[in-house]
């Protein structure tokens, strides 16, 4: 097996010591330009390559982030890696990917590799069922910093990028009331994910600027599975007054919940109108789409995260006497028809 080439070698070849060959390759202003060219001329010659580690060890990097996501195969978090890697790409960093499928567990062992690489930091968006957050304060206690974009845990003092659910659901509600809608159901998420509440308490003010009483029969939730979003939607069928609108947690949902609508002879949009989460591509690949979704900007959580990180990542080692401010940033979240029109 072919010898790597090492400093010691280059020193030999040209007869100076190993620390001058060194402070040659990073072209430290105590070397000689004539030195510098030698050293570089052998070090070529020799196929010499830097050793990255002891670099990433002396610099205290590793020029490298990590992002965890729920689902690579979900638009909303495949444009939002879209957008991490391509502003870690201008600040030459490399991106570490994970993907937790919804298991906390999976999340957790992620996050401890990220750790025991000591990556530069960490954007996350938690997992649907994630409810233990130890595993963040152990990366505080390493120094790591953390960004978490869409899914936040509800944990204080934390640095994020997300959306603000409450306009867009405003203005689900009121579009639907504008058209005369009075019994307008909502399929949530998981009771203890923060969007999930921020979904349920926006909803509730809407109607309760109409004037409409909150029927609490019109309100359930999914995990988020296929099974559960059809027994979610199924119970709202199942009423003795259903809903003449729905508006759904995501377009997932509301994809399963207008496909069992179909199954029933039901036609969407006409017999019961819905409005999604997510503004998802998917609907330019269906026969069927609801009048209207909710755009969240991925790509523009993902670019702010990552924007976020690296304030934290540049700030990391300087001392400072006071607390770190917490970066906290919101979009305000739009409704637009299934043509991409702003409505």
């Amino acid at each position: 097996m072919e010898k790597i080439p090492t400093i010691k070698e280059i020193a030999k070849r040209l007869k100076v010591n190993a620390s001058t060959v060194s402070r040659a390759l990073h072209g430290h202003p105590s070397i000689g330009l004539v030195t510098t060219m030698r050293v570089n001329k052998v070090a070529n010659e020799l196929n010499y390559e830097r050793n990255q580690t002891a670099i990433f060890f002396k610099q205290r990097k590793t020029f490298t982030i990590g992002v965890v996501l729920p689902d690579f195969s979900d638009a909303f978090f495949s444009s939002a890696l879209s957008g991490i890697e391509d502003y870690a790409s201008k600040k030459n960093y490399n991106v570490f990917v994970g993907q937790s499928l919804e298991n906390p567990d999976k999340e957790k062992s992620i996050l401890d590799t990220m750790k025991n690489h000591r990556l530069d930091g960490i954007i996350i968006s938690i997992s649907k069922n994630t409810t233990d957050y130890e595993v963040f304060n152990q990366l505080k206690k390493y120094n790591i910093p953390v960004v978490f974009f869409d899914r936040i845990p509800d944990m204080e003092d934390i640095h994020y990028s997300a959306c603000n659910l409450q306009s867009g659901m405003l203005q689900a509600v009121d579009c639907l009331v504008e058209k005369g809608h009075r019994n307008i159901g909502l399929i949530n998420g998981p009771l203890h994910l923060g969007a999930s509440k921020e979904r349920l308490a926006a909803y509730n003010k809407g109607l309760n600027n109409y004037s409409i009483a909150i029927n609490t029969q019109l309100i359930v939730s999914s995990d988020l599975s296929a099974d559960q979003n059809y027994r979610a939607m199924r119970q709202l069928l199942s009423l003795k007054e259903r809903p003449t609108a729905v508006i759904a947690f995501n377009d997932y949902v509301a994809r399963d919940a207008m496909s069992l609508m179909k199954k029933n002879d039901l036609v969407v949009n006409r017999d019961i109108s819905f409005i999604s989460f997510a503004n998802s591509p998917i609907w330019s690949f269906m026969d069927n789409s609801p009048m209207a979704s909710i755009e969240q900007f991925p790509q523009k959580q993902g670019v702010k995260a990552a924007e976020i990180l690296f304030e934290l990542i540049a700030g990391r080692n300087e001392e400072t006497s006071s607390a770190p401010a917490f970066n906290q940033v919101i979009f305000d979240s739009s409704m637009v028809s299934h043509h991409g029109k702003r409505i």
